[in-house]
């Protein structure tokens, strides 16, 4: 019996605990599209400074994953941020890095020498 109701609760607790988590990421999530909707052309920013943001200075990975799984990658330019390094991304979601490269080009984003993005382009949010 006892044995029985602790398997319900933890089932009830664990049901609970899920829509809790999917809750908070697709808010998260939500949160990462606007900010990344918000640099502006001819700018990046990184994806620590986009998880900052969006409130949660420590989740850049996160970050990655909702640019990963990008809903709108017309409207969400997800191709503008980039690592703390101005390093691109060799992620198949902009079709590698020559693609993510010509498209901030595009947006006139400069590159040193070694193919990162020049300092200069980061834009912080202000």
């Amino acid at each position: 019996m006892l044995a029985h109701l602790l398997t319900i609760s933890l089932s009830v607790w664990y049901t609970w605990r899920m829509a809790t988590i999917k809750t908070e990421s697709d808010s998260f999530f939500a949160a990462v599209y606007a900010c990344v909707r918000a640099i502006p052309r001819g700018k990046v920013a990184s994806y620590g400074a986009v998880a900052a943001m969006a409130g949660k200075p420590r989740a850049a990975r996160a970050v990655g994953w909702a640019l990963h799984v990008n809903p709108d990658p017309d409207g969400i330019p997800c191709y503008r941020v980039v690592n703390r390094a101005g390093r691109l991304s060799s992620a198949f979601a902009f079709g590698g890095i020559n693609v993510q490269r010509a498209l901030l080009e595009r947006d006139g984003v400069g590159f040193d020498a070694n193919g990162n993005v020049r300092r200069e382009y980061f834009w912080w949010g202000d």
